[in-house]
């Protein structure tokens, strides 16, 4: 069933990115830097070296609408973060966020909206953090008489990074426990997006000891990914 299920997204995935001649996920978006705040824990209670340290870090940013549909249709909304050196010279740290629901269902299913700020991202699958399974979970920070809304459009989210409005805590969230913040991630204005190419975020290469996806989506999202680069490119891989 697994293997059919991936057989059927690769070859979706490479159909779409074959008649747009774009990525079929996530094909248009913004890109921005930002910063990166961890607090970290001087007691140690996250057992991963990496947020238990107090640092900041810049990184690079990818905002984009997840399934390019037309005109002002609801669309997935996608958060790609990339840390260079993360934990040292050389390791790099890529994290996705979705929007997505609310609650224990919800964080793991995505969802489509017209506000991107309107509502909660997650990473979908969980992460191993420590001595347990989590889910990556991000959350806007609505500044106060703030913009009523952000559409979820190239403009509307080159617009509200331009405004400098834009912040996220960055949470994990399991059952049995409350949510708990180990970041806060402020984007800054819009920059160009690479000519030619969209940036290429690898979760399941670019992770730290302590803090790893699971191998839950991993199939389903090495198929999609493959099948869109077979359909731009003809090259299978």
């Amino acid at each position: 069933m697994t293997k059919l299920f991936g057989s059927a997204l690769y070859a979706v995935a490479r159909r779409v990115a074959r008649v747009r001649a774009v990525p079929a996920l996530h094909p248009a978006g913004v890109m921005c830097s930002g910063t990166l705040e961890v607090p970290g824990d001087p007691e140690g209670r996250w057992q991963v070296t990496w947020l238990d340290r107090p640092a900041v870090h810049r990184v690079t940013v990818r905002w984009s609408r997840a399934a390019g549909l037309p005109g002002g249709l609801p669309d997935g909304v996608g958060l790609a973060l990339r840390v260079d050196d993360a934990d040292g010279a050389g390791a790099t740290l890529d994290l996705l966020f979705t929007s997505c629901g609310r609650g224990r269902l919800g964080r793991r299913l995505p969802l489509p909206r017209r506000d991107a700020l309107d509502g909660p991202y997650s990473s979908l699958t969980a992460y191993r953090v420590g001595d347990r399974d989590r889910v990556l979970t991000a959350h806007p920070v609505t500044p106060a008489g703030g913009p009523a809304g952000t559409p979820v459009t190239l403009a509307g989210l080159r617009q509200a990074l331009d405004r400098g409005d834009v912040r996220f805590r960055l949470c994990t969230e399991a059952t049995g426990e409350p949510r708990r913040m180990f970041a806060t991630l402020t984007l800054g204005p819009a920059g160009p997006e690479p000519a030619g190419h969209t940036v290429s975020n690898e979760p399941y290469a670019h992770c730290l000891p302590g803090l790893r996806p699971t191998r839950t989506l991993r199939a389903a999202r090495v198929a999609a990914y493959a099948g869109s680069r077979e359909g731009r490119t003809g090259r299978r891989g």
